[in-house]
């Protein structure tokens, strides 16, 4: 999944789209994934991944259908996997993961150049950030509020 994670930050610094063909894609690789995962580590994974997913999603959603231009249509698509992703390791790596999105995406907006800020005039992408998010709470599930 770290090759489509890297392909779409690449796309959405560039273009401010996180396109289908890269997004939809995902989903059947993360039910891959989680299906491996809860065989060596039983149902509780399935259920943090459901729940993951449901719930970020379902945000995300929520966000986009309230103001659109604050939220586009791929985060949406792509908040359901980067869910399921953070459920699996547990409500907390959710919480964690979600807030460090945000403030990684205040980040890039407040230290990108003038010409790169310009250049999205609708708003900094915010996928880079839900993926990299991601991959920190997966990746180093330790530092997760007990």
């Amino acid at each position: 999944m770290g090759w489509l994670a890297v392909m779409l930050t690449v796309v959405d610094l560039r273009h401010r789209r996180l396109p289908n063909a890269l997004t939809l894609p995902a989903y059947p690789a993360t039910a891959a994934t989680m299906t491996m995962a809860t065989t060596q580590g039983g149902h509780q994974i399935a259920q943090g991944a459901l729940l993951g997913a449901v719930t970020l999603g379902g945000a995300y959603l929520a966000a986009h259908t309230l103001s659109p231009q604050a939220m586009g249509a791929g985060d949406v698509k792509l908040s359901g996997t980067q869910g399921a992703v953070m459920g699996a390791v547990g409500l907390p790596a959710l919480i964690v993961g979600t807030t460090l999105a945000a403030l990684l995406t205040l980040l890039l907006n407040a230290t990108a150049p003038r010409r790169t800020r310009d250049r999205w005039r609708s708003g900094v992408p915010h996928g880079p950030a839900l993926l990299a998010a991601t991959y920190v709470v997966a990746t180093f599930p330790t530092i997760q509020p007990p």
